[in-house]
């Protein structure tokens, strides 16, 4: 948990996948993180099992290369926690939980409709490294509702949204909030250099 306890806060990533039944999969996963632009791209470590065994969350996604990263609020927080729950293989937390979805544009795994907003992607390659699963995948659609969206600039109110971020890891690992946030503008060398002479 040293790691976990370092690298701070991570961004939950509460994916959606079909399973073999055509049944919805929802699991929380912390080790998530946007990692380019252009394409845009995602990447999901997805640990395994207690047992050794691939989750399904992991398993769906190797199968139909579809997922949806629907984003964690404070408001939808209990909800997501809820998912980590260790349903038994082949339980849709979905259903369990009773968890409205919405018709995903491009992708097949359905949208959890109490999130904010949605991100539709595509596996584009795993790999695998020691016990780590790395699904790095590319982002389709983006669902943003409006009143958490500027519809000129594209400008997305994140502190008017509330997500939230892992702390530590493990059963006593916390969250943090984003709703304070410091701005900082940043220098170009020659703004640098006239700093520096004063």
């Amino acid at each position: 948990h040293v790691l976990s306890s370092l690298v701070v806060p991570r961004p939950i990533a509460w994916v959606t996948t079909l399973n073999e039944d055509g049944q919805v999969n929802a699991a929380p996963f912390s080790y998530f993180q946007l990692m380019g632009e252009n394409p845009p791209l995602v990447v999901l470590g997805i640990g395994k099992r207690h047992d050794g065994s691939a989750k399904d969350s992991f398993r769906n996604i190797r199968r139909t290369r579809e997922f949806v990263i629907n984003i964690v609020t404070e408001e939808n927080a209990e909800l997501m926690n809820l998912c980590a729950t260790d349903f038994p293989p082949g339980v849709s937390e979905v259903r369990a939980l009773g968890l409205a979805t919405e018709p995903s544009v491009v992708v097949k795994p359905p949208r959890l409709s109490v999130a904010p907003a949605q991100l539709e992607g595509r596996e584009l390659q795993t790999l695998l490294i020691g016990g780590n699963q790395v699904v790095m995948g590319e982002l389709l659609v983006v669902h943003i509702r409006d009143e958490f969206i500027e519809a000129e600039s594209l400008r997305v109110l994140t502190e008017k949204m509330g997500m939230i971020g892992r702390l530590q890891g493990g059963e006593g690992g916390g969250y943090s909030r984003t709703r304070e946030s410091f701005h900082m503008k940043r220098l170009t060398y020659a703004e640098w250099l006239a700093r520096e002479a004063r």
